[in-house]
């Protein structure tokens, strides 16, 4: 029987290693800046004191002199655990695996989903028209307003929550003796295979497709003029205010990502269409579809949190209406295409670099 082992280049996936020291010190470092913001009483941007957004956030629940030394000792001390996944130590005991990697998710699950919510997606949304745009002074918007340190802030608390969360991830695979890149060992589960993976994927991505177009139906038909689920005197005040054309804009990005939720089964998410010229027939990188649908499918769930949880909202909505229901569905819309991606990275990952796996 031959042997088959992997070449050098298969085996310098180490980046798994690094996510925990990263962590560490991209915590630590906010950690130190809420704890001088709680010395100063100056620089936390979340809540009451966040003037353009603050009500669309589950932490304007929190006062700000209770949330601003909180904020500062749950950095410190996810980053003190996050240090403390980064050395290769034998498997602790179950207890301490328990507490350390339930603190660390739980903290993960806070920085990426409470934290950021509803201004990130808007922002992502209309990205490109403000890039666009920009040089031809439209839409005709402050910039400063827009990005601002309480923006800047919550895509840190994003980008941290991440980490931590890989670094958590990759801590408990390497404690449970299972291959740290790819999360394999010596028995594979059956609903991780492509085949399985293609079958459950399929349902979540038609979910993930069906829930943004119903929101962007509705938009539409109210920059057409058309005031589909609210009255006449309704549409005529947000056309007078540009607001219409701020929900057309976030249809449009609403309409896109349904299509490209589609190609998360279909064969030209896999190989660039014929259309494609330069790129026509190649293959389309894991990480070109899995990296921003991932990003969307946080800030979708993200974005819910906040805006079910407050009551201007079912003031404005009227709940259970044509204008309120497509948004009831956001979180189902998150975790579908959540889903629909681990799928697709289940379906196409391949071998493992690391341990030669698949």
């Amino acid at each position: 029987m031959t042997t088959i082992t992997a070449s050098p280049s298969r085996t310098d996936s180490r980046w798994p290693d690094r996510l925990a020291p990263l962590a560490a010190g991209w915590l630590g470092l906010w950690g130190v800046l809420a704890l001088i913001g709680t010395l100063t009483g100056a620089g936390y941007p979340f809540g009451p004191n966040d003037p353009h957004g603050g009500d669309v956030s589950l932490l304007r629940l929190m006062p700000v002199e209770v949330a601003t030394p909180l904020f500062a000792g749950v950095l410190l001390t996810a980053a003190v655990a996050a240090l403390a996944m980064s050395r290769p130590a034998a498997r602790p005991p179950g207890p301490l695996r328990a507490l350390l990697a339930g603190y660390g998710w739980a903290v993960a699950f806070v920085l990426v989903l409470v934290v950021p919510d509803v201004r990130v997606l808007v922002v992502l949304g209309y990205l490109p028209i403000l890039i666009v745009g920009a040089p031809f002074g439209w839409p005709p918007v402050d910039y400063a307003d827009i990005f601002n340190w309480a923006l800047f802030a919550r895509f840190a608390a994003l980008a941290g929550g991440l980490l931590l969360a890989g670094a958590v991830l990759a801590w408990q695979r390497r404690t449970a003796a299972a291959c740290v890149g790819c999360g394999r060992n010596h028995t594979d589960r059956g609903w991780t295979t492509p085949a399985a993976a293609t079958r459950w994927g399929r349902w979540a991505a038609g979910i993930a497709a069906v829930i943004p177009f119903t929101y962007a139906l509705t938009r539409f038909a109210w920059a057409a003029g058309i005031p589909l689920g609210i009255s006449r005197e309704f549409l005529t005040e947000m056309q007078d205010s540009g607001l219409v054309w701020a929900g057309f804009g976030l249809a449009a990005f609403a309409t896109v990502g349904a299509i490209l939720t589609l190609g998360l089964v279909q064969r030209w998410g896999e190989r660039f269409p014929r259309w494609m010229i330069g790129v026509a027939g190649r293959r389309v990188p894991v990480k070109l579809a899995v990296v921003p649908a991932t990003l969307v499918a946080i800030s979708v769930t993200a974005a819910s949190l906040g805006l079910l949880s407050n009551p201007k909202f079912w003031e404005l909505t009227g709940g259970l209406s044509i204008t309120g229901a497509p948004m009831l569905l956001w979180p189902v819309w998150g975790v579908a295409l959540g889903v629909a991606t681990y799928a697709y990275h289940l379906r196409r990952r391949g071998a493992c670099r690391r341990c030669g796996r698949g």
